[in-house]
């Protein structure tokens, strides 16, 4: 009897380990941010995210939400590091450490040219959610207020208008497109004479946004 134990608890012992042999591996569980397609290979913390304007569009800063007043940019681009990537649903957060914009035209009566936009305060917090909507609010980072100051030459010299928005800014993210876009988002005069309107209205779409971090470029996706 001593034997028969003895032996079936070995058996018992080598299926044990045998089973444990070949257990597959737990895979990762799905991030918010992928590359690829919805179910690729999760975004690491540190990647950079890349992307220009849509191909055809322009950066608007217009001086109301539906007119069409103001400064467009043809070329526009920025750069963003991955600083939280959780399993989804959830929200990942981006760090925004470039803005340019280039190729600027202005139909404002008086200006005769853009020479040039720049953005201020970087870096700025981005943080994209894959809930309903897919939102992005991009918001101030420890510089302050997120700014944007706009040089522009007008018949009487040249003049420069400060932007400001000290609350954040709201956008949405596709995965048609791999896009996100910002639409008519406000930024109040922080200083500038009376040929700088009171209040700018920026708009853009950037895409296809891609992962600079990984060799290809891959295609970014929201889940």
């Amino acid at each position: 009897m001593r034997i028969r134990r003895t032996l079936a608890t070995a058996t018992l012992a080598a299926i044990a380990l045998t089973g444990a042999a070949v257990a597959p591996a737990q895979a990762d569980a799905t991030a918010v941010l992928t590359t690829d397609s919805p179910t690729g290979a999760n975004v690491s913390v540190g990647d950079v995210l890349t992307a220009n304007l849509v191909s055809g569009t322009a950066a608007t800063f217009y001086s109301d939400a539906t007119g069409s007043s103001g400064i467009s940019c043809a070329s526009s681009s920025f750069s963003a590091t991955v600083t939280a990537n959780p399993a989804a649903p959830g929200a990942a957060v981006e760090q925004l450490n470039t803005q340019t914009f280039d190729s600027c035209t202005s139909n404002v009566f008086g200006v005769t040219g853009v020479k040039s936009v720049t953005v201020t305060n970087l870096p700025f917090t981005n943080t994209v959610s894959d809930a309903p909507g897919n939102p992005v609010s991009l918001t101030p980072g420890s510089a302050g207020a997120m700014g944007t100051t706009v040089v522009l030459r007008t018949i009487l010299g040249t003049v420069t208008c400060n932007y400001t928005n000290s609350t954040g800014i709201s956008g949405t993210t596709s995965n048609t497109g791999n896009t996100i876009g910002f639409s008519a988002q406000p930024f109040a005069l922080a200083s500038g004479p009376g040929l700088c309107f009171s209040t700018g209205y920026f708009s853009a779409t950037y895409g296809p946004v891609s992962d600079s971090s990984v060799a290809g470029n891959p295609l970014l996706y929201v889940n």
